[in-house]
C-alpha cells in the first residue's frame, strides 16, 4: 500500500511504517528485507538501485494487487485506544537499564535488578486485577 503511493528505500518503508503506525510498530530490516526479496520473487516489486540504496517499486501485477484489496492495515492502529506511549517508556527503561550495567557499581546494579524484578511483577499484578503493590496483602 506504501509503494503504491511512491517507490521508497528499505528505511523509507521503516519510517513510513512507524509513521502509519503512530510508532506502535517499527520494522526491523530483518523484517522488511526479506519481505521484499519475496515480494520480488512474485513480481509484485522490482527493485533498482538508485545512488548506492535499493529503491522499491511496485509492478502493474502489485499495483493490481494493492488496488484489489480493501483492507487498511493500519486501520486497527488508528482505532486503538489512546493512551501512555508504553513502548517508548520501555525504550527509556532499556537505556536507562543499560547505563546503569555500563557504569553503575555492583550495589547500584544490585538495586537495579531489584526494581526490574519489582516492576515486572507489579506489571503481571495488574494483569491479574490483584493490587500492584509487591507489599500489598493479596
Amino acid at each position: 500500500m506504501l509503494l503504491a503511493e511512491e517507490p521508497m528505500h528499505g528505511y523509507q518503508l521503516m519510517q513510513a511504517i512507524a509513521d502509519r503506525s503512530d510508532g506502535r510498530w517499527t520494522p526491523s530490516p530483518g523484517a522488511i528485507y526479506p519481505t521484499i526479496n519475496q515480494l520480488e520473487d512474485e513480481g509484485l516489486v522490482t527493485v533498482t538501485a538508485e545512488a548506492g540504496r535499493k529503491l522499491v517499486t511496485l509492478t502493474d501485477a502489485g499495483r493490481e494487487y494493492v488496488e484489489s484489496r480493501t483492507a487498511d492495515p493500519f486501520a486497527a492502529f488508528a482505532s486503538a485506544a489512546p493512551g501512555a506511549d508504553l513502548r517508548g517508556l520501555l525504550e527509556e527503561l532499556h537505556s536507562a537499564t543499560r547505563q546503569v550495567a555500563r557504569s553503575g557499581s555492583e550495589e547500584q546494579r544490585t538495586a537495579a535488578a531489584k526494581i526490574l524484578a519489582d516492576a515486572r511483577r507489579s506489571l503481571y499484578l495488574l494483569l491479574a486485577d490483584a493490587p500492584a503493590d509487591p507489599e500489598a496483602e493479596i
